[in-house]
């Protein structure tokens, strides 16, 4: 987007800059350079209004995993648009795509779930996690135990509540957020948080020796919950230590707490395994799922429940009169029809299969820019990468924030027609559509390198190093 454009009266530029507030954009900044406005799509590739052509290297955003014009999901939501296009599941109301979607969710299944329930996004399907936990608890005559745990750096939605467990410092600051009764321990970070000569699985035990220790001190009759991503997806692409997942679940095994796997980014195939949760050997209690369920072709989440979860929410709908909680579009039936269509395509096209053909590829073509003089870490499993850019490689020293390396980074891989985006930090994220080829990863990373060469440069320049 040039400023030229955004200067023009009455161009689609200048009219967003008049009437439309962007999520995560420095909105002072984007009077000042306008929008990028993304016009079709093709496979991995976007194109702008300019006709320039992308490779969409973070699919989207973490979710449009079968790429920007699979025509069996339009299909699918066109049929369900003819036969019923909106109904709701309020009093004992249903529809059958939501139903199917719902079966089909605990048949591929981590672990044996009960019941799913709908709403619209990975935001909504955390905040009702909250509600559902303090719910459980309530049912169960431990009206105390409502203290849930996340993690600094974790990113689950930006609701209220949802906010309140990211761990992500600008999701909280003047929003007076977070709210009571959300803690965070540590972020499980080797690189940037392990001790001179701490290996990754002592570093693993260390983390959950602080979960334990936060627990002890708040009191384990308090503490319900603990969610995480099974790798961290906003906050930096943080893999987990060898062994971590198997010690913190031990913790919460100890003093009766519910583990909530997060796989809002990690589900559907991202980690090389169908659920984070398998790569990691994860067991969790309530599963949340959104992004790549639907290739985030329509707005749908799911929340996964186990069967004791939901004997207690049948004990409270008996207590209650009804479970007083959701959304007008929870279960809609278009964007769950859309979302069977993509699980079966799963199946049908092994997408499985292909990932685990490619991922070798893509994670070789990754440590390989480990080299780069700019790049301190890099880190990454299945189709999900991160690129943390540092100033000095031997004492891992960030460089100053308000710098803007990573944006700039971002900026110069637009120009080599590579999408990207920087996260907790400087960090660029890579997560491009499962469908890539291996010659499209390397068209990725051949365009990442020549835009992390011209960043380095410009940070000469700028005399930040």
């Amino acid at each position: 987007m040039s400023n030229v454009a955004a200067s023009i009266a009455n161009s689609p530029a200048r009219r967003d800059i008049d009437n439309l507030i962007h999520p995560y954009t420095n909105l002072a900044l984007h009077e000042e350079i306008g929008p990028l406005i993304i016009e079709r799509g093709e496979g991995v590739h976007v194109f702008d209004s300019e006709g320039r052509q992308y490779i969409e290297g973070l699919a989207g955003l973490w979710c449009t995993s079968f790429g920007f014009n699979e025509n069996e999901l339009i299909e699918a939501a066109i049929a369900q648009m003819r036969k019923l296009p909106t109904y709701h599941g309020f009093g004992h109301k249903s529809v059958n795509p939501a139903i199917d979607l719902a079966e089909k969710l605990k048949a591929v299944a981590p672990v044996p779930f009960s019941h799913v329930f709908f709403a619209n996004s990975g935001s909504e399907a955390n905040d009702t996690v909250i509600k559902l936990v303090w719910y459980f608890n309530n049912s169960r005559g431990r009206p105390e135990k409502k203290k849930i745990i996340s993690r600094i750096k974790g990113y689950h939605g930006v609701t209220v509540a949802a906010a309140s467990l990211t761990g992500l410092a600008p999701l909280h600051a003047d929003f007076d957020l977070p709210i009571a009764r959300i803690l965070h321990t540590s972020c499980p970070h080797h690189y940037r948080f392990g001790k001179d000569g701490e290996s990754e699985e002592d570093f693993a035990t260390r983390c959950a020796e602080e979960l334990e220790a936060m627990i002890q001190k708040e009191g384990p009759e308090t503490v319900a919950a603990f969610i995480a991503e099974p790798v961290m997806g906003a906050g930096g692409v943080i893999v987990p230590p060898k062994g971590y997942f198997e010690k913190i679940q031990a913790v919460l095994k100890r003093h009766d707490i519910l583990m909530i796997a997060d796989e809002v980014i990690c589900g559907f195939g991202r980690t090389g395994n169908f659920w984070g949760s398998q790569t990691f050997g994860i067991k969790p209690d309530i599963l949340t799922c959104a992004k790549q369920l639907s290739s985030a072709y329509l707005p749908i989440s799911a929340v996964l429940v186990s069967e004791d979860i939901y004997q207690a929410m049948l004990d409270e709908s008996r207590k209650q009169g009804a479970f007083a909680h959701g959304f007008t579009y929870s279960g809609h039936p278009v964007p769950a029809a859309v979302g069977l269509r993509t699980l079966q395509l799963m199946e049908e096209r092994d997408i499985m299969g292909h990932v685990r053909a490619v991922a070798p590829r893509f994670q070789q073509r990754l440590k390989a820019l480990g080299d780069h003089p700019l790049v301190g870490e890099t880190r990454g499993v299945g189709l999900i990468a991160g690129i943390e850019l540092v100033a000095d490689k031997a004492s891992h020293a960030s460089f100053d924030g308000k710098k803007a390396v990573g944006p700039t980074a971002v900026k110069l891989a637009q120009g080599e027609g590579l999408i990207s985006r920087a996260v907790g930090g400087d960090t660029l994220a890579l997560c491009p559509p499962l469908i890539v080829t291996e010659e499209q990863i390397d068209a990725i990373f051949d365009r990442m390198e020549a835009a992390l060469d011209k960043t380095e440069a410009w940070v000469k320049a700028e005399g930040l190093r």
